[in-house]
């Protein structure tokens, strides 16, 4: 029986009736490289808000919420309402508090990357890349 992988292995030492041409990636461009950064980052923002809410959603629905609350005020003697406490908007606001936090950590890391990949290029030569036309 053949595998998957032995088809796989099959193609690719076929010879390719097209141009193989090999690059190498010697600057990356540090604005580009924020601006990439920073669309992903915006990405798991809305990632991160809609899983916040669906979360408390699926919480709140299964009652885990209001169970937490009474073991809450029985060890406290009623003196903390848990329901007052973590309820839509709050968990909402530490979302996007959350959000934001991400969005800039994630964006300064995309251009912290750039900055250690240009320095790096001087020493290993860069990344070789290759590329093929159909």
């Amino acid at each position: 029986m053949s595998t998957v992988a032995d088809k796989l292995a099959k193609k690719s030492t076929r010879k390719a009736g097209g141009k193989q041409v090999r690059l190498r990636l010697v600057y990356m461009d540090f604005w580009s490289a924020v601006k990439l950064s920073f669309l992903g980052a915006v990405a798991l923002a809305i990632v991160t808000m809609v899983s916040f809410f669906l979360v408390f959603m699926v919480l709140q629905a299964t009652g885990v919420l209001t169970q937490a609350g009474e073991i809450l005020a029985t060890l406290t003697d009623g003196s903390v309402d848990l329901e007052s406490l973590v309820g839509l908007p709050q968990v909402m606001a530490f979302g996007a508090v959350v959000s934001i936090l991400n969005l800039i950590v994630f964006t300064v890391l995309g251009a912290v990357i750039a900055g250690i990949y240009n320095l790096a290029v001087k020493v290993t030569g860069g990344l070789l890349v290759g590329f093929m036309s159909n």
